[in-house]
């Protein structure tokens, strides 16, 4: 027997005087670039800024899982994989993010709990995101749904680029590459990013990544002024 499932998705405001900012998108996009250039634009501003990532490299030993695990150093299932992003999220939030926010600092998140729904679901082997795909929706929902009890950034900023680009700028990084970082992987993924914009436009900001740097840094603080 089939039960329908539906519910609303309200997501948790920032409620103090920090600003909390991320930027999302595929590897390859740009990412790294734009977190440095940002926070040197905000220390120009005079801004206290405190960077991170999800999840985080060297900060928390959850992190260093998974980061084990996009280099094939360790095998997860893929409902283990989220239930680890989702615990280093929570640990981000409680000792990085919301301290900050409340001491009226600036975050720079490289990366937040969007990611979960665009590498998530690819994750759970869902391949298409249109809005017809009730299995995508709901898979896409429940993901989410561990997620509504943080806090959303003030700004996500999605950089759009195409997957050969965010290839060709992978090989010349000349690192080890992760398991997402094959072209059909990104292509994949970049269809779950589409997904998201069309669901979520409003939480998240679409910029050209395909831009020179310095122009894409400032779309970006256009948007923040």
């Amino acid at each position: 027997m089939k039960y329908p499932v539906k519910f609303d998705l309200d997501l948790k405001r920032n409620p103090y005087k920090g600003l909390y900012i991320a930027i999302e998108g595929i590897d390859g996009c740009g990412k790294s670039t734009q977190i440095d250039n940002l926070k040197n634009w905000f220390e120009e501003e005079g801004k206290s800024i405190i960077l991170t990532s999800e999840p985080r490299k060297k900060e928390s030993l959850v992190g260093k899982l998974i980061h084990a695990a996009l280099r094939s150093k360790v095998k997860l299932t893929p409902l283990c994989f989220q239930d680890l992003y989702s615990a280093e999220r929570e640990l981000n939030h409680e000792s990085v993010v919301v301290p900050t926010l409340k001491k009226g600092h600036v975050v720079l998140s490289h990366r937040c709990f969007w990611s979960a729904v665009a590498y998530g679901v690819f994750d759970k082997g869902e391949t298409k995101y249109t809005v017809s795909n009730s299995n995508v929706i709901i898979v896409a929902n429940g993901i989410l749904s561990r997620y509504h009890q943080f806090i959303a950034p003030d700004y996500t900023f999605y950089l759009a680029v195409s997957a050969k680009t965010a290839m060709g700028r992978i090989l010349k990084m000349g690192k080890r590459r992760e398991i997402y970082e094959k072209k059909d992987k990104l292509l994949r993924i970049i269809a779950g990013y589409d997904y998201l914009l069309k669901k979520f436009g409003k939480e998240i900001i679409m910029i050209n990544g395909e831009q020179e740097k310095n122009r894409v840094t400032e779309k970006i603080v256009s948007w923040i002024k």
